[in-house]
């Protein structure tokens, strides 16, 4: 039955909370839900059976649903561990508060007067424990847990009235596991590899089959560790007082999922089981299902709902459960975001906007690949192979796609197309959807406003003290970024001459985002090339580099001398790194020559940092 109201309990609690925020609300604990967070790392939706027939069995997770609600549409809004936790863990975009990189340079600050959300909890009077990942890309304040350790638990509250919220992480379906050797394949599977269904993408090899067949087995480990946990509350005598979401940290994690924008990266898993004396609290039926988005900004605006706490209103998710939720709302949310930037050492710039079953892609650097070095990933076999296999010419069909340049938008079918194959943004029949989806997707970019179009090495020296307030004082400038590297959707000719006016524009960021564009439309617009090459004496080492980009694959100029230059003038380590990326992506696929010994940093280089990275892979040292 519909709750169209706060209980009295709740109502009491926002009362309480509003009059005194230093003080502990006066509600009876013991009439405030639990809720507890299990997670498990880099597994998305369709690796558990309970959400598609290819998946590992998980009985235990299964039960769960049984005794609770199953999201069929549940969204990490980005497809790695730090992004995704932090946009968690604050119930905001990470690229509207500047915490959109993996793994950040500088911890972003949060806007003033917004906190992680269980630091509102905690302020309520409830005892909030993290076990034991954080992975924040955001400054934390003492006020968020009580404890975040190896040995948090609920178990440690100062009395058993208390209410309490946890989180635990399992690792064991992380992908470091899957960094097996080639002598460990001959360790045998519980799956047998030749029942595991092969994503239409992949090569059909006996290492990727093994791959697939050792996830399982992860799987079904941390559905046993769901089970251990459960039991641990039933024991306890709470758990019939607690909310236990069981969900992935992101997707993943086989090759094209974690880092990557596609549902492979996004989609997870979720299944909330129901205490019995708050089921009315849930608003559903025990063991339903339900095919309303949710996403991750909406996880903690959930949390503070069904623990009756008033929710902040910076942040950009909604509630789905608890008081006021009403189910066929939810149930009729068919919308979600998704964001992937700067992964590790590796820079990409990817956008999506899913609607029901379409999904729109906006690749704003499309003419990197997939595929692009980043030397975590390639410690898999199966990346190794896959790339093996395409310097052999041996890939046909959606296999070599990881490998090609990305299209600089795509638009899915996801009822027909789930391995996001089959691009559709060229097809006249679906042309008023996809101006229909570019448009919506651009509308949210610039009323965000999305910080990553300012660039990290500027967001760095001058936004993360403030995000937002920067960001809104810019938001004129990102809206013409984006349109400026937005002609790269123009046929051509179209795009000619406003690319001739943005590339003499006085904002170097005007002529950087111009310069992404024409390396978009490639050969189409070489007729700018004259321009371009003034622009390798550019003051903005940025847009040197970019030039460079264009120039090097486009012409035939000489600008090795104008690559070493712009390295040396960089002035921070995320500017430096943009730049490398330029570079393993012209000595990889451009047959482009560097001498990394020529290298010269202005910048002192952190031996812990990305920078490193780049610099080993170009040096030979991996």
């Amino acid at each position: 039955m519909l709750m169209n109201r706060f209980p009295i309990w709740a109502v009491a609690l926002v009362l309480g909370v509003a009059a005194d925020q230093g003080a502990v609300a006066t509600a009876d604990d013991a009439q405030r839900p639990n809720v507890v967070w299990i997670m498990s790392e880099d597994n998305s939706a369709d690796y558990l059976r309970h959400f598609g027939p290819n998946g590992a069995p998980a009985p235990q997770i299964e039960a769960m649903a049984d005794h609770g609600i199953t999201f069929n549409h549940a969204f990490s809004n980005a497809p790695v561990c730090s992004v995704a936790r932090t946009t968690l863990i604050t119930a905001c975009y990470a690229p509207r508060i500047g915490t959109q990189f993996h793994r950040r340079h500088t911890l972003a600050h949060l806007p003033p007067g917004l906190k992680m959300f269980p630091a509102y909890l905690r302020q309520a009077g409830y005892y909030t424990t993290n076990n034991s990942k954080e992975d924040y890309n955001a400054v934390r304040g003492d006020d968020v847990w009580d404890d975040s350790s190896r040995k948090a638990s609920w178990k440690n509250r100062p009395t058993e009235s208390t209410p309490f919220f946890h989180v635990q992480t399992y690792t064991q379906s992380h992908e470091s596991q899957l960094h097996f050797s080639e002598k460990q394949m001959s360790v045998p599977t519980d799956t047998d590899p030749e029942s595991v269904h092969l994503q239409k993408y992949f090569p059909d090899t006996p290492t990727f089959r093994y791959t697939r067949a050792r996830y399982h087995d992860r799987i079904q480990q941390i559905d046993g560790l769901v089970g251990g946990l459960l039991d641990q509350l039933r024991q306890d005598g709470v758990l019939e007082q607690t909310f236990v979401f069981y969900f992935g940290d992101h997707g993943g994690v086989l090759p094209r999922s974690k880092g990557y924008a596609y549902e492979s990266g996004l989609h997870v898993p979720l299944v909330i089981r129901v205490p019995e004396d708050f089921r009315e609290l849930a608003g559903r039926d025990l063991g339903s299902r339900t095919d309303g988005f949710v996403e991750f900004v909406d996880f903690g605006p959930t949390v503070l709902n069904l623990a009756g706490v008033e929710q902040p209103e910076e942040v950009d998710g909604r509630p789905f459960l608890g008081p006021g939720v009403d189910p066929a709302e939810v149930d009729s949310r068919d919308e979600t975001l998704g964001y992937a930037d700067r992964f590790d050492e590796k820079y990409d710039l990817v956008r999506t906007l899913r609607i029901g079953d379409f999904k729109y892609i906006r690749n704003f650097e499309p003419f990197y690949p997939d595929a692009l070095q980043n030397n975590y990933r390639y410690k898999s076999l199966a990346y190794q192979e896959w790339r093996e296999l395409n310097a052999a010419g041996k890939l046909t069909g959606a296999a070599k796609q990881f490998f090609a340049p990305k299209a600089a938008e795509a638009l899915y079918d996801l009822s027909s197309d789930p391995d996001e194959v089959n691009n559709l943004a060229a097809d006249p029949q679906h042309a008023d959807r996809l101006q229909q989806m570019r448009a919506q997707l651009d509308d949210r970019l610039k009323s965000m406003p999305d910080l990553s179009f300012l660039t990290e090495a500027v967001m760095v020296d001058s936004a993360l003290e403030n995000p937002i307030t920067f960001g809104q004082s810019h938001i004129a400038q990102i809206a013409a970024y984006i349109d400026t590297v937005n002609l790269a959707l123009l046929p051509p000719e179209d795009a000619l001459p406003q690319l001739e006016v943005a590339l003499q524009s006085e904002d170097p960021w005007q002529r950087y985002w111009a310069l992404v564009a024409c390396s978009s439309l490639g050969d189409s617009v070489k007729s700018l090339v004259p321009m371009i090459e003034n622009l390798l004496l550019d003051v903005e080492p940025l847009v040197v580099m970019r030039a460079v980009e264009y120039l090097a694959v486009h012409s035939d100029v000489d600008t090795l001398g104008f690559l070493y230059r712009s390295l040396s003038r960089a002035t921070n380590e995320p500017e430096a790194l943009r730049m490398l990326n330029t570079i393993v992506y012209l000595q990889d696929y451009h047959g482009y020559e560097v001498d990394p010994q020529k290298f010269q940093f202005i910048i002192p280089v952190n031996p812990k940092g990305q920078l490193v990275r780049r610099l080993e892979y170009l040096r030979g040292e991996i």
